[in-house]
Protein backbone atom coordinates (compact mmCIF):
# COMPACT_ATOMS: atom_id res chain seq x y z
CA UNK A 1 0.00 0.00 0.00
CA UNK A 2 1.56 3.98 -0.94
CA UNK A 3 0.88 5.16 2.14
CA UNK A 4 1.65 8.81 0.22
CA UNK A 5 -2.02 8.62 -0.96
CA UNK A 6 -3.10 8.68 2.18
CA UNK A 7 -3.62 10.63 5.21
CA UNK A 8 -4.25 9.91 8.61
CA UNK A 9 -7.41 11.18 10.88
CA UNK A 10 -8.46 10.20 14.26
CA UNK A 11 -11.48 10.07 16.35
CA UNK A 12 -12.74 8.61 19.78
CA UNK A 13 -11.28 5.23 18.54
CA UNK A 14 -8.21 5.51 16.98
CA UNK A 15 -6.51 6.43 13.94
CA UNK A 16 -7.42 5.36 10.25
CA UNK A 17 -5.74 5.92 7.27
CA UNK A 18 -8.37 8.02 4.89
CA UNK A 19 -7.64 8.47 1.14
CA UNK A 20 -5.57 11.65 1.05
CA UNK A 21 -8.27 13.28 -1.60
CA UNK A 22 -11.27 11.75 -0.15
CA UNK A 23 -13.65 14.81 1.02
CA UNK A 24 -15.02 12.62 3.45
CA UNK A 25 -13.19 11.21 6.75
CA UNK A 26 -12.92 9.05 9.64
CA UNK A 27 -15.91 8.07 10.65
CA UNK A 28 -17.31 8.07 6.93
CA UNK A 29 -15.29 5.39 6.20
CA UNK A 30 -15.70 3.66 9.80
CA UNK A 31 -19.43 3.65 8.32
CA UNK A 32 -18.82 1.69 5.09
CA UNK A 33 -16.68 -0.48 6.27
CA UNK A 34 -19.58 -1.79 9.25
CA UNK A 35 -22.06 -1.65 7.01
CA UNK A 36 -21.54 -3.69 3.74
CA UNK A 37 -25.47 -4.74 3.50
CA UNK A 38 -27.38 -3.41 0.85
CA UNK A 39 -24.47 -2.07 -1.52
CA UNK A 40 -26.70 0.55 -2.00
CA UNK A 41 -25.87 4.50 -1.38
CA UNK A 42 -28.00 7.36 0.40
CA UNK A 43 -30.59 8.63 -1.90
CA UNK A 44 -29.56 11.67 -3.83
CA UNK A 45 -32.64 13.30 -3.17
CA UNK A 46 -31.62 12.96 0.41
CA UNK A 47 -27.84 13.88 0.22
CA UNK A 48 -29.43 17.05 -1.49
CA UNK A 49 -31.82 17.70 1.08
CA UNK A 50 -29.14 17.05 4.25
CA UNK A 51 -27.14 19.81 1.70
CA UNK A 52 -29.78 22.11 2.47
CA UNK A 53 -30.40 21.45 6.11
CA UNK A 54 -27.05 22.17 6.80
CA UNK A 55 -26.68 25.13 5.08
CA UNK A 56 -29.76 26.43 6.93
CA UNK A 57 -28.52 25.37 10.00
CA UNK A 58 -25.31 27.31 9.52
CA UNK A 59 -26.96 30.49 8.58
CA UNK A 60 -28.83 30.16 11.72
CA UNK A 61 -26.17 29.88 13.65
CA UNK A 62 -24.63 32.67 12.05
CA UNK A 63 -27.28 34.73 12.93
CA UNK A 64 -27.70 33.78 16.58
CA UNK A 65 -23.81 34.38 16.41
CA UNK A 66 -22.81 31.27 17.16
CA UNK A 67 -20.66 30.84 13.72
CA UNK A 68 -18.91 33.43 11.74
CA UNK A 69 -19.76 34.75 8.87
CA UNK A 70 -16.38 33.91 6.88
CA UNK A 71 -17.09 30.14 8.01
CA UNK A 72 -20.83 30.04 6.98
CA UNK A 73 -20.52 31.33 3.52
CA UNK A 74 -17.78 28.81 3.42
CA UNK A 75 -20.26 26.00 4.44
CA UNK A 76 -23.20 27.67 2.29
CA UNK A 77 -20.81 27.50 -0.83
CA UNK A 78 -20.46 23.71 0.30
CA UNK A 79 -23.56 23.01 0.61
CA UNK A 80 -24.53 24.71 -2.58
CA UNK A 81 -22.41 22.55 -4.77
CA UNK A 82 -23.35 19.00 -2.92
CA UNK A 83 -27.13 20.25 -3.60
CA UNK A 84 -26.14 20.64 -7.26
CA UNK A 85 -24.80 17.29 -7.74
CA UNK A 86 -21.61 17.84 -7.05
CA UNK A 87 -19.52 15.67 -4.41
CA UNK A 88 -21.88 12.93 -4.83
CA UNK A 89 -19.39 9.74 -4.92
CA UNK A 90 -18.10 11.31 -1.65
CA UNK A 91 -21.19 10.46 0.26
CA UNK A 92 -20.40 6.60 1.18
CA UNK A 93 -22.19 4.80 3.31
CA UNK A 94 -24.78 1.90 2.90
CA UNK A 95 -28.24 3.22 3.26
CA UNK A 96 -29.50 0.41 5.55
CA UNK A 97 -27.25 1.31 8.63
CA UNK A 98 -27.03 1.21 12.56
CA UNK A 99 -26.87 4.43 14.28
CA UNK A 100 -30.45 5.86 13.25
CA UNK A 101 -28.27 7.74 10.41
CA UNK A 102 -25.42 8.84 12.62
CA UNK A 103 -23.43 7.60 9.75
CA UNK A 104 -24.88 9.26 7.27
CA UNK A 105 -25.14 12.64 8.97
CA UNK A 106 -21.28 12.88 9.81
CA UNK A 107 -20.73 11.83 5.96
CA UNK A 108 -22.38 14.80 5.41
CA UNK A 109 -20.62 16.93 8.14
CA UNK A 110 -16.88 15.63 6.84
CA UNK A 111 -17.67 16.26 3.25
CA UNK A 112 -19.06 19.68 4.12
CA UNK A 113 -16.58 20.40 6.44
CA UNK A 114 -13.52 19.60 4.37
CA UNK A 115 -15.09 21.58 1.58
CA UNK A 116 -15.35 24.32 3.39
CA UNK A 117 -12.14 23.76 4.87
CA UNK A 118 -10.42 24.05 1.01
CA UNK A 119 -12.77 26.98 0.11
CA UNK A 120 -11.02 29.20 2.81
CA UNK A 121 -7.74 27.64 1.80
CA UNK A 122 -7.05 24.93 4.22
CA UNK A 123 -6.33 21.07 4.28
CA UNK A 124 -8.52 18.57 3.92
CA UNK A 125 -8.45 16.25 6.82
CA UNK A 126 -6.64 19.03 8.63
CA UNK A 127 -10.42 20.67 10.10
CA UNK A 128 -8.50 23.60 11.64
CA UNK A 129 -10.68 25.73 10.08
CA UNK A 130 -14.07 24.06 9.69
CA UNK A 131 -14.78 21.13 11.96
CA UNK A 132 -17.74 18.71 11.20
CA UNK A 133 -18.59 18.65 14.64
CA UNK A 134 -18.47 22.24 16.11
CA UNK A 135 -19.18 24.17 12.85
CA UNK A 136 -20.87 22.22 10.56
CA UNK A 137 -22.90 20.04 13.19
CA UNK A 138 -23.06 23.02 15.61
CA UNK A 139 -26.00 22.92 17.53
CA UNK A 140 -27.49 19.89 16.08
CA UNK A 141 -27.94 15.84 16.08
CA UNK A 142 -28.60 13.00 14.04
CA UNK A 143 -31.57 12.89 15.99
CA UNK A 144 -33.30 16.00 14.08
CA UNK A 145 -30.98 16.49 10.89
CA UNK A 146 -31.76 12.81 9.69
CA UNK A 147 -35.97 13.13 10.51
CA UNK A 148 -35.81 16.88 9.10
CA UNK A 149 -33.64 15.73 5.82
CA UNK A 150 -35.99 13.03 4.98
CA UNK A 151 -38.93 14.92 5.08
CA UNK A 152 -37.61 17.10 2.71
CA UNK A 153 -36.32 14.10 0.53
CA UNK A 154 -40.03 12.51 0.65
CA UNK A 155 -42.22 15.72 -0.06
CA UNK A 156 -39.80 16.18 -2.88
CA UNK A 157 -40.19 12.42 -4.38
CA UNK A 158 -44.03 12.63 -3.82
CA UNK A 159 -44.40 16.26 -5.60
CA UNK A 160 -42.46 14.27 -8.60
CA UNK A 161 -44.60 11.11 -7.80
CA UNK A 162 -48.28 13.41 -7.89
CA UNK A 163 -47.14 15.18 -11.48
CA UNK A 164 -47.35 11.58 -12.97
CA UNK A 165 -50.36 10.45 -11.16
CA UNK A 166 -52.24 13.71 -12.35
CA UNK A 167 -50.94 12.87 -15.63
CA UNK A 168 -52.42 9.36 -15.44
CA UNK A 169 -55.79 10.75 -14.44
CA UNK A 170 -56.16 12.94 -17.50
CA UNK A 171 -55.51 9.68 -19.54
CA UNK A 172 -58.20 8.04 -17.96
CA UNK A 173 -60.71 11.02 -18.49
CA UNK A 174 -59.48 10.75 -21.91
CA UNK A 175 -60.18 7.31 -22.55
CA UNK A 176 -63.40 7.83 -20.70
CA UNK A 177 -64.47 10.21 -23.19
CA UNK A 178 -63.47 8.07 -26.09
CA UNK A 179 -64.81 5.40 -24.96
CA UNK A 180 -68.48 7.19 -23.92
CA UNK A 181 -70.60 5.58 -26.41
CA UNK A 182 -68.89 2.45 -26.19
CA UNK A 183 -71.64 0.19 -24.38
CA UNK A 184 -70.26 -3.53 -23.09
CA UNK A 185 -71.35 -6.44 -20.58
CA UNK A 186 -70.83 -5.33 -16.90
CA UNK A 187 -69.70 -8.59 -14.64
CA UNK A 188 -70.04 -9.06 -10.87
CA UNK A 189 -68.07 -11.74 -9.58
CA UNK A 190 -66.52 -12.61 -13.07
CA UNK A 191 -70.44 -13.76 -14.35
CA UNK A 192 -72.71 -11.51 -16.60
CA UNK A 193 -74.24 -8.92 -15.10
CA UNK A 194 -76.06 -5.62 -16.52
CA UNK A 195 -74.96 -3.43 -19.44
CA UNK A 196 -72.27 -0.50 -18.47
CA UNK A 197 -70.31 2.18 -20.82
CA UNK A 198 -66.44 1.71 -21.51
CA UNK A 199 -66.27 5.58 -20.49
CA UNK A 200 -67.69 4.91 -17.31
CA UNK A 201 -65.36 2.30 -16.21
CA UNK A 202 -62.52 4.41 -17.17
CA UNK A 203 -64.23 7.02 -15.31
CA UNK A 204 -64.03 4.97 -12.23
CA UNK A 205 -60.05 4.53 -12.86
CA UNK A 206 -60.25 8.49 -12.37
CA UNK A 207 -62.60 8.42 -9.62
CA UNK A 208 -60.38 6.40 -7.44
CA UNK A 209 -57.13 8.02 -8.77
CA UNK A 210 -58.22 11.27 -7.53
CA UNK A 211 -59.06 9.88 -4.09
CA UNK A 212 -55.62 8.71 -4.00
CA UNK A 213 -54.19 11.95 -5.16
CA UNK A 214 -55.95 13.70 -2.13
CA UNK A 215 -54.96 11.34 0.54
CA UNK A 216 -51.34 11.42 -0.23
CA UNK A 217 -51.79 14.98 -0.32
CA UNK A 218 -53.11 15.24 2.92
CA UNK A 219 -50.28 12.89 4.32
CA UNK A 220 -48.01 15.28 3.08
CA UNK A 221 -49.12 18.16 5.31
CA UNK A 222 -48.08 16.32 8.46
CA UNK A 223 -44.88 16.08 7.25
CA UNK A 224 -44.18 19.93 7.21
CA UNK A 225 -43.62 19.93 10.74
CA UNK A 226 -39.87 19.90 11.72
CA UNK A 227 -38.11 18.73 14.98
CA UNK A 228 -35.03 20.70 14.00
CA UNK A 229 -33.81 22.65 17.39
CA UNK A 230 -34.46 19.39 19.01
CA UNK A 231 -30.84 17.98 19.53
CA UNK A 232 -30.87 14.68 20.79
CA UNK A 233 -34.24 13.96 22.83
CA UNK A 234 -36.31 17.35 22.33
CA UNK A 235 -34.84 19.45 24.89
CA UNK A 236 -33.30 21.52 22.84
CA UNK A 237 -29.50 21.29 24.93
CA UNK A 238 -26.52 23.02 22.93
CA UNK A 239 -28.78 24.55 20.20
CA UNK A 240 -29.40 28.77 20.59
CA UNK A 241 -32.47 29.97 21.08
CA UNK A 242 -32.33 32.38 18.14
CA UNK A 243 -31.10 29.19 15.81
CA UNK A 244 -34.29 27.57 17.12
CA UNK A 245 -36.32 30.51 16.29
CA UNK A 246 -34.59 31.04 12.75
CA UNK A 247 -33.40 27.15 11.06
CA UNK A 248 -37.14 26.05 9.82
CA UNK A 249 -38.05 29.80 8.52
CA UNK A 250 -34.50 29.21 6.63
CA UNK A 251 -35.16 25.79 5.31
CA UNK A 252 -38.50 26.99 4.18
CA UNK A 253 -37.11 29.68 2.05
CA UNK A 254 -34.34 27.58 0.80
CA UNK A 255 -36.86 24.31 0.14
CA UNK A 256 -39.95 26.47 -1.22
CA UNK A 257 -41.84 24.52 1.21
CA UNK A 258 -44.22 26.13 3.75
CA UNK A 259 -42.22 24.13 7.15
CA UNK A 260 -43.32 24.70 10.17
CA UNK A 261 -41.51 24.32 14.05
CA UNK A 262 -43.17 21.54 15.49
CA UNK A 263 -45.53 22.17 18.70
CA UNK A 264 -43.47 19.21 20.61
CA UNK A 265 -40.34 18.66 20.03
CA UNK A 266 -39.95 15.83 21.87
CA UNK A 267 -42.80 14.32 20.33
CA UNK A 268 -41.49 15.07 16.91
CA UNK A 269 -38.24 13.44 17.90
CA UNK A 270 -39.39 10.40 18.66
CA UNK A 271 -42.37 9.65 16.82
CA UNK A 272 -42.83 8.86 13.04
CA UNK A 273 -46.27 8.58 12.35
CA UNK A 274 -46.43 10.93 9.61
CA UNK A 275 -44.38 8.55 7.60
CA UNK A 276 -46.20 5.89 8.52
CA UNK A 277 -49.26 7.83 7.49
CA UNK A 278 -47.80 8.47 4.35
CA UNK A 279 -46.79 4.90 3.29
CA UNK A 280 -50.71 3.92 4.15
CA UNK A 281 -51.66 6.25 1.37
CA UNK A 282 -49.06 5.17 -1.43
CA UNK A 283 -50.00 1.54 -0.50
CA UNK A 284 -53.80 2.21 -1.20
CA UNK A 285 -52.51 4.03 -4.41
CA UNK A 286 -50.77 1.09 -5.24
CA UNK A 287 -53.52 -1.24 -4.44
CA UNK A 288 -55.87 0.87 -6.83
CA UNK A 289 -53.72 0.74 -9.52
CA UNK A 290 -53.24 -2.98 -9.63
CA UNK A 291 -56.98 -3.35 -9.26
CA UNK A 292 -57.13 -1.37 -12.60
CA UNK A 293 -54.26 -3.48 -14.20
CA UNK A 294 -56.32 -6.53 -13.26
CA UNK A 295 -59.26 -5.37 -14.61
CA UNK A 296 -57.31 -4.19 -17.92
CA UNK A 297 -55.60 -7.90 -18.04
CA UNK A 298 -59.40 -9.08 -18.17
CA UNK A 299 -60.82 -6.98 -20.78
CA UNK A 300 -57.57 -7.35 -22.93
CA UNK A 301 -57.54 -11.32 -23.02
CA UNK A 302 -57.72 -14.04 -25.76
CA UNK A 303 -57.34 -12.53 -28.08
CA UNK A 304 -59.69 -15.72 -29.06
CA UNK A 305 -60.15 -17.23 -26.02
CA UNK A 306 -60.65 -14.42 -23.76
CA UNK A 307 -63.02 -11.18 -23.09
CA UNK A 308 -61.01 -9.34 -26.19
CA UNK A 309 -62.92 -6.15 -25.24
CA UNK A 310 -60.08 -4.08 -25.29
CA UNK A 311 -56.95 -3.94 -27.37
CA UNK A 312 -53.39 -3.11 -25.00
CA UNK A 313 -50.79 -1.42 -27.11
CA UNK A 314 -48.35 -4.43 -28.21
CA UNK A 315 -45.08 -3.68 -26.50
CA UNK A 316 -42.96 -6.43 -27.14
CA UNK A 317 -42.76 -10.70 -27.72
CA UNK A 318 -44.31 -12.32 -25.06
CA UNK A 319 -42.99 -15.87 -25.13
CA UNK A 320 -39.55 -17.52 -26.26
CA UNK A 321 -41.91 -20.87 -27.17
CA UNK A 322 -44.94 -19.39 -28.77
CA UNK A 323 -44.92 -17.67 -31.58
CA UNK A 324 -47.10 -14.46 -32.54
CA UNK A 325 -47.90 -14.68 -28.66
CA UNK A 326 -48.16 -10.84 -27.26
CA UNK A 327 -48.94 -10.53 -23.07
CA UNK A 328 -49.99 -7.67 -21.17
CA UNK A 329 -46.52 -7.05 -19.70
CA UNK A 330 -47.11 -3.34 -19.07
CA UNK A 331 -49.86 -4.08 -16.23
CA UNK A 332 -48.33 -6.90 -14.91
CA UNK A 333 -45.14 -4.64 -13.91
CA UNK A 334 -47.83 -2.38 -12.26
CA UNK A 335 -49.22 -5.19 -10.19
CA UNK A 336 -45.67 -6.28 -9.22
CA UNK A 337 -44.66 -2.64 -8.11
CA UNK A 338 -47.98 -2.56 -6.13
CA UNK A 339 -46.78 -5.46 -4.33
CA UNK A 340 -43.19 -3.86 -3.68
CA UNK A 341 -45.20 -1.31 -2.14
CA UNK A 342 -46.79 -3.33 -0.07
CA UNK A 343 -44.27 -5.13 1.31
CA UNK A 344 -42.99 -1.93 2.05
CA UNK A 345 -45.52 -0.38 3.46
CA UNK A 346 -45.24 -3.69 6.26
CA UNK A 347 -41.45 -2.56 6.92
CA UNK A 348 -41.92 0.76 7.20
CA UNK A 349 -44.94 0.06 9.47
CA UNK A 350 -42.74 -2.35 11.81
CA UNK A 351 -39.74 0.31 11.67
CA UNK A 352 -41.78 2.97 13.20
CA UNK A 353 -43.52 0.66 15.54
CA UNK A 354 -40.05 -0.63 17.13
CA UNK A 355 -38.59 2.79 18.47
CA UNK A 356 -38.21 3.02 21.72
CA UNK A 357 -38.33 5.89 24.07
CA UNK A 358 -36.42 9.30 23.13
CA UNK A 359 -35.62 8.18 19.60
CA UNK A 360 -36.72 5.76 16.98
CA UNK A 361 -32.94 4.44 15.68
CA UNK A 362 -35.15 2.19 12.40
CA UNK A 363 -35.20 5.81 10.49
CA UNK A 364 -32.94 4.40 8.15
CA UNK A 365 -34.81 1.26 6.65
CA UNK A 366 -38.24 3.39 6.58
CA UNK A 367 -36.25 5.85 4.75
CA UNK A 368 -34.48 3.10 2.04
CA UNK A 369 -38.74 1.67 1.75
CA UNK A 370 -40.29 4.81 1.17
CA UNK A 371 -37.58 6.40 -0.75
CA UNK A 372 -38.74 3.08 -2.81
CA UNK A 373 -42.40 3.51 -2.91
CA UNK A 374 -42.10 7.02 -4.09
CA UNK A 375 -39.59 6.57 -7.07
CA UNK A 376 -41.01 3.42 -8.33
CA UNK A 377 -44.56 4.34 -8.13
CA UNK A 378 -43.51 7.11 -10.01
CA UNK A 379 -41.48 5.49 -13.11
CA UNK A 380 -44.39 2.65 -12.89
CA UNK A 381 -47.24 5.18 -13.43
CA UNK A 382 -45.50 6.90 -16.17
CA UNK A 383 -44.67 3.64 -17.92
CA UNK A 384 -48.79 3.05 -17.27
CA UNK A 385 -49.99 5.79 -18.59
CA UNK A 386 -47.60 6.23 -21.99
CA UNK A 387 -47.22 2.64 -22.42
CA UNK A 388 -50.66 1.34 -22.09
CA UNK A 389 -53.62 3.62 -21.08
CA UNK A 390 -53.13 6.06 -24.04
CA UNK A 391 -52.70 3.32 -26.85
CA UNK A 392 -56.24 1.27 -25.69
CA UNK A 393 -58.15 0.80 -28.43
CA UNK A 394 -61.86 -0.90 -28.20
CA UNK A 395 -63.70 -3.77 -30.07
CA UNK A 396 -66.99 -2.33 -30.15
CA UNK A 397 -68.48 -5.27 -32.22
CA UNK A 398 -67.37 -7.43 -29.84
CA UNK A 399 -68.32 -5.53 -26.65
CA UNK A 400 -72.01 -5.05 -27.82
CA UNK A 401 -72.13 -8.68 -28.97
CA UNK A 402 -71.52 -9.82 -25.64
CA UNK A 403 -74.35 -7.17 -24.20
CA UNK A 404 -77.08 -9.11 -26.86
CA UNK A 405 -76.12 -12.41 -25.94
CA UNK A 406 -76.13 -12.27 -22.10
CA UNK A 407 -78.86 -13.34 -20.32
CA UNK A 408 -78.24 -9.85 -18.07
CA UNK A 409 -80.32 -7.33 -19.37
CA UNK A 410 -83.21 -9.60 -18.05
CA UNK A 411 -82.52 -7.81 -14.86
CA UNK A 412 -84.53 -4.64 -16.90
CA UNK A 413 -87.63 -6.85 -17.19
CA UNK A 414 -88.10 -7.65 -13.64
CA UNK A 415 -90.26 -4.43 -12.58
CA UNK A 416 -92.35 -5.21 -15.83
CA UNK A 417 -92.58 -9.42 -15.87
CA UNK A 418 -91.58 -9.89 -12.12
CA UNK A 419 -88.17 -11.69 -10.30
CA UNK A 420 -89.72 -15.08 -11.09
CA UNK A 421 -90.19 -15.03 -14.47
CA UNK A 422 -87.30 -13.14 -15.70
CA UNK A 423 -85.05 -15.68 -14.00
CA UNK A 424 -87.24 -18.57 -15.93
CA UNK A 425 -86.31 -16.82 -19.05
CA UNK A 426 -82.91 -16.21 -18.24
CA UNK A 427 -82.53 -20.09 -17.70
CA UNK A 428 -84.05 -20.55 -20.72
CA UNK A 429 -82.09 -18.28 -22.57
CA UNK A 430 -79.17 -19.63 -21.21
CA UNK A 431 -79.77 -23.29 -21.80
CA UNK A 432 -81.09 -22.58 -25.20
CA UNK A 433 -78.69 -20.07 -26.43
CA UNK A 434 -81.41 -17.66 -27.31
CA UNK A 435 -81.62 -14.05 -26.47
CA UNK A 436 -83.71 -13.14 -23.89
CA UNK A 437 -85.84 -10.88 -26.46
CA UNK A 438 -86.90 -13.52 -28.35
CA UNK A 439 -88.15 -15.38 -25.61
CA UNK A 440 -90.02 -12.96 -24.16
CA UNK A 441 -91.42 -11.96 -27.75
CA UNK A 442 -92.72 -15.79 -28.61
CA UNK A 443 -93.95 -16.52 -25.17
CA UNK A 444 -96.08 -12.96 -25.89
CA UNK A 445 -95.28 -12.18 -22.45
CA UNK A 446 -94.86 -8.27 -23.38
CA UNK A 447 -94.83 -6.63 -27.03
CA UNK A 448 -91.85 -6.02 -29.50
CA UNK A 449 -92.21 -2.60 -28.99
CA UNK A 450 -92.20 -2.23 -25.24
CA UNK A 451 -88.95 -4.31 -25.34
CA UNK A 452 -86.99 -1.88 -27.88
CA UNK A 453 -88.08 0.42 -24.85
CA UNK A 454 -87.32 -1.78 -21.66
CA UNK A 455 -84.50 -3.49 -23.35
CA UNK A 456 -82.73 -0.61 -24.51
CA UNK A 457 -78.87 -1.29 -24.01
CA UNK A 458 -78.14 2.31 -23.84
CA UNK A 459 -80.69 3.52 -21.30
CA UNK A 460 -79.53 0.82 -19.10
CA UNK A 461 -76.75 2.45 -18.55
CA UNK A 462 -77.86 6.22 -18.11
CA UNK A 463 -78.50 6.59 -14.45
CA UNK A 464 -81.85 7.92 -13.41
CA UNK A 465 -83.33 6.49 -17.01
CA UNK A 466 -85.25 2.92 -16.55
CA UNK A 467 -87.07 1.56 -18.79
CA UNK A 468 -90.04 1.15 -16.63
CA UNK A 469 -90.04 5.25 -16.64
CA UNK A 470 -89.87 5.27 -19.94
CA UNK A 471 -92.70 2.65 -20.78
CA UNK A 472 -94.70 4.89 -18.45
CA UNK A 473 -93.93 8.44 -20.25
CA UNK A 474 -95.25 6.90 -23.61
CA UNK A 475 -98.48 5.26 -22.78
CA UNK A 476 -99.34 8.88 -21.02
CA UNK A 477 -98.74 10.03 -24.12
CA UNK A 478 -100.49 7.26 -26.03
Amino acid sequence: MDVSKFRIETDSLGEKLVPIDAYYGIQSLRAKENFQITKQKVHKEMIKAIAITKKAAAQANCEAGMISNKINDAIGLACDEIASGKLGSQFITDMIQGGAGTSINMNANEVIANRAEEILGGKKGVYSIVHPNDHVNFGQSTNDIIPTSGKIATIKLAEKLLIEMRRLHKSYLDKANEFGGVIKMGRTHLQDAVPIRLGQEFNAFASALERDIKRIETALEYLKFLNMGATAVGTGLNANKIYIEKVVEIISDYTHIEFKQADDLVDSTRNLDSFVWLSSALKTCAITLSKTANDLRLMASGPKTGFNEINLPQMQPGSSIMPGKVNPVIPEVINQIAFQVMGNDVTITKAAEAGQLELNVFEPVLFVNLFQSLDILKRGIRTFYQRAISGITVNKELCILYVERSAGIVTALAPHIGYKLSSEIAKEAIKLNRSIKDLVIEKQILSEEDLEIILNVNNMTSPGISGEELLIHKKKID
